[in-house]
Order: structure tokens, then sequence, then C-alpha cells
């Protein structure tokens, strides 16, 4: 339980040596217990140097998002001050609306290195491999059940933006939830609304970013339209400040969001949408509907201008573009 004071003590120190005396003290704790602690960093794969006369320095910090690593710098006021880390899990959904019925405070957040049967939307698999960023967040916002959809277009924004910011990519957001670099996809997000008779009880957003995953490795049907941050800037990611300025980001927005300030964040949305303006087929339970894509509600829902003239919403569907 100690790690995260270890560390946040040996980093503020810039790799100059902590006596073990001084550093036991601080912790509260025996030199043989921070000797326990010390190796449990070692290994979650922390480069500390230790030395009997000189005691412990911080040489290297590790690509694994930690829950004290994301927490050390983190300026957000309740996203993210709660974290819980699996190695793998089914899904980081699954284990969220778990935490959720439990009462795990609004901004929770479950992170895993691996998921066994990450989801995508309809029912599909999201392929989550070690060096990804796999997330979701609990959130309780008090509004109607309808608007839940749009937590989906706000992470969108919150995504595009970090991404924009932090990699200098061309970044853009295919309706309703997958974050492109040119056509390829990056991120999914996926959105569920827990409602009770009262109205929305909670939702959990789930976040896949493939951050320095080997997209090599994917089987050849999901290779094509796939990509990565560590692909796209040919060098591995940190990805604990990426994870970090999402947080803030989208903390910002939801708050907005929960203020009423809508239509600044749909307007965020549009700017950044590759699918305003390009031919699309939305591939619904009934069938198939083709129409250029000119905008969309108040509500997230999708509008296609149809052959004829006429304007159609979409709520929901798999949306595929043709052109531009």
């Amino acid at each position: 339980m100690h790690e995260k004071q270890i560390l946040k003590t040996l980093h503020a120190q810039k790799g100059e040596y902590v006596s073990s005396d001084n550093l036991a003290s601080k912790m509260g704790i025996s030199n043989a217990q921070l000797s326990d602690e010390i190796q449990k960093l070692q290994n979650d794969g922390y480069r500390i140097d230790s030395s009997s006369e000189r005691g412990y320095r911080l040489i290297k910090t590790t690509n694994r998002l930690l829950p004290y690593e994301i927490q050390l710098n983190l300026t957000t006021k309740y996203i993210g001050q709660e974290i819980y880390h699996y190695s793998e899990v089914d899904s980081t959904n699954n284990v969220a609306k778990e935490l959720a019925e439990k009462g795990a405070v609004e901004g929770t957040i479950v992170i895993a290195e691996s998921q066994r049967r990450g989801k995508g939307r309809r029912g599909k698999k999201w392929l989550s491999p070690s060096g990804g960023v796999w997330m979701t967040i609990i959130l309780r916002p008090d509004i109607p059940t309808s608007q839940a959809p749009l937590l989906t277009l706000l992470t969108g924004v919150a995504v595009a933006e970090t991404l924009t910011h932090e990699c200098g990519l061309d970044v853009g957001i295919k309706w309703p939830n997958d974050i492109l670099i040119g056509d390829k996809k990056v991120c999914g997000i996926l959105t569920e609304a827990i409602a009770r008779k009262g109205g929305l009880d909670y939702v959990v957003v789930g976040i896949g970013i493939d951050l320095n995953v080997d997209v090599d490795e994917f089987p050849p049907d999901l290779r094509k339209g796939a990509t990565s941050l560590k692909n796209e800037l040919e060098k591995e990611i940190p990805g604990e400040k990426l994870v970090q300025n999402f947080l803030l980001n989208f903390e910002n927005l939801y708050q907005n969001f929960k203020e009423g300030q809508l239509s600044e964040i749909l307007n965020q949305w549009r700017s950044l949408s590759t699918t305003i303006g390009s031919t699309v087929e939305v591939k619904k339970r009934g069938g198939t509907i083709r129409g250029e894509a000119v905008g969309i509600t108040r509500d997230g829902i999708l509008i296609l201008e149809m052959d004829d003239g006429s304007l159609r919403k979409i709520i929901s569907g798999e949306c595929t573009h043709y052109k531009r």
C-alpha cells in the first residue's frame, strides 16, 4: 500500500539517492518492510538502484499503466482518483458494472493490461492485447436515459483532442464511436447505460486505445482497418501521460455536459467528424441504409440525406464510409 508514496518520493529526488532510514521513516515502516515494497516495484518493472550506504534511487519508470503511476501527476478532481488495476480481465466494462452495483463512486476507473473478451458495439469482439489502453470509467450523471448516448460523443471528443495534442496526429471521429487516424481505427468506445424504474442508475464508458500494440500481429481481417499510436509514430508511447491528459480532458467535457453546455461539445464533435460530408452505409437489424451524412441532432442521432432529398434519422447502427 506504500508504493505510491515511495514512488512520489523517489520521483521528487530526480534520480538522486534517498536514504533507507529516511524513506522508511517517512512511510512509517521498517527497513525490512521498505525492502519488500521496493522489490514489489522492481517486479512491476521499475528500475530502482539500491545501495547499503546511500539508499535507493529511481533510474527508470515502467510503461505499464499502474494506478500509482497514473495518479502521480493526475490533476483531475474525481475522474481517476479511484483506480482498479488488473493484469487481465474478461472485460473492463463487465468489471466496472460489478463495482458500480456495489456502490463505486463516480469517476472510478477500471484498467487492465489485457482483456480476454473485450467488447465492441453490437456484441462484436474487441481485440485487447498487452500494450493498449483498456479502460472503463464509471459515471452517475443525473440525466434522462435518452441522453446517455451523448456520453459516447463526449468521450470521442476527449480522445481525439488528447491524441491530437499529445501525438500531433490528424485524428477524426467516425460516428458513433470510432476514433480514426486517416481511415484506420485507433480507438473504440463502448457506452453502456444501466437504468432502473426510477431512471438512469449509472453508465460505464469503455475506451480501448491501440497504444503500443503491434498491429502486424492482428488477424488479417482486422489488420487492414486498424492502426496503433506506436505504428503511426514509429516509437513506443508513454502511456501514463496520455491517460492523465485524457482523463483531464474527459472530466472538463463531462463537467460542461452536466452543466448543460451541450452545444459546444456537439460543435467540437462536428468539427472532428469524418462522417459528416461522407456517403455512408449504416447496417441495422432491419437492413442497410445508404445516404450522405449531413449532420447530427442534439441527441447525437445521425442525419442522412437520401437520394430523393429526404432526410432520415439514424439512432444506431454500424457505419461504413464510402467517400468524402
